[in-house]
């Protein structure tokens, strides 16, 4: 199996991402093909040197995060986050990993590799974390912000498919996120949406922003706009949440730390840690693309190519197909 993952893409940017990549080649089974600046990335190789399972892929242009995504994309042929999106495309990478601007991530992604047939938008799938439980996926996480009632069931049914593989659910529960579980609740879309989800297998309703990080439903559904506001949300208020705990347990008597440190915060804190998620899915083109947070440390991405490589064997992508034209 071989992963293309942009050397370049990200805020720590080529070391962390290029360590990541090479944890990923000697612990994972997989090859790895680093794309851009050959000598760039040299700098982060042992004694510049490519070592086994990892391949160098020279492209001459970066895609700053602050780039626009669509116009940067068509101007930048030889970046590496398209490079990355080719290899996959030509057959060279069954899968591509970039922590780079998200934007162009995607348009990297729906460009060279194509949407899936019948796929009106991408969307974006994220792990959600549940304390001490199986992660739920929320989707759409940002990819298409002004959404309408039928790519909204595309979504389910493409969010369906993906938990099933990632979380090990066979049937997967689906929810609408709404401001009320009542089925009259809702804006237009999520209305209009309702009644097009009803012929969801597993649908359960409208759930509430409350239900998110409970395990329940499997799959919660929204429009890229709010499905990106409720992420960042609950990354907010997880990051509030620790700093509340672990200034409580500095301010607490030292034998109470050790009790309680060790055995419960530490397991809960890499729990969340969003680096041990490494990345989310685009779902919708015709091939795996895996995005990762701009912050990504070499831990983030070597995660990062596993779900990649995890997506690869479970044949992710004619999964996705078929519940998309399923009834």
């Amino acid at each position: 199996m071989r992963i293309a993952v942009d050397a370049m893409g990200g805020d720590r940017a080529p070391a962390e991402i290029v360590a990541g990549a090479l944890r990923a080649a000697a612990g994972l089974g997989v090859e790895v093909l680093l794309s851009g600046p050959a000598e760039q990335v040299r700098e982060h190789l042992p004694a510049g040197e490519v070592p086994a399972g990892v391949e160098l892929v020279d492209c001459r242009e970066v895609i700053g995060m602050a780039d626009d995504p669509a116009a940067a994309v068509r101007t930048h042929k030889d970046a590496s986050v398209v490079r990355a999106a080719e290899l996959v495309r030509d057959g060279r990478a069954d899968a591509m990993v970039s922590a780079g601007n998200t934007g162009a991530t995607m348009a990297a992604a729906l460009l060279r590799m194509g949407r899936m047939r019948g796929v009106a938008r991408p969307c974006v799938a994220v792990p959600v974390p549940v304390p001490f439980g199986r992660p739920q996926v929320l989707v759409d996480a940002g990819a298409t912000v002004d959404a309408r009632p039928e790519w909204l069931e595309q979504f389910a049914r493409l969010g369906r498919a993906y938990a099933a593989v990632r979380t090990g659910v066979k049937h997967p529960t689906v929810g609408l996120l709404s401001n009320g579980e009542e089925p009259g609740k809702g804006d237009t879309l999520r209305k209009a949406a309702h009644t097009r989800l009803a012929g969801v297998p597993g649908f359960v309703g409208n759930v509430e922003g409350r239900d998110l990080m409970s395990g329940r439903p499997d799959v919660i559904v929204t429009d890229g706009f709010t499905g990106n506001v409720a992420l960042k949300t609950m990354e907010g208020a997880l990051r509030a949440a620790a700093t509340l705990v672990f200034r409580t347990v500095e301010a607490a008597p030292s034998d109470a730390a050790a009790a309680v440190t060790p055995a419960l915060i530490e397991a809960a804190r890499d729990y969340l840690d969003p680096d041990t998620i490494g990345g989310a899915v685009l779902l919708g083109v015709r091939g795996i693309c895996i995005i990762s947070h701009g912050a990504s440390s070499a831990r983030a991405i070597a995660n990062a190519v596993g779900v990649a490589a995890e997506c690869v064997r479970s044949g992710m992508t004619a999964r996705l197909e078929e519940a998309l034209h399923a009834g």
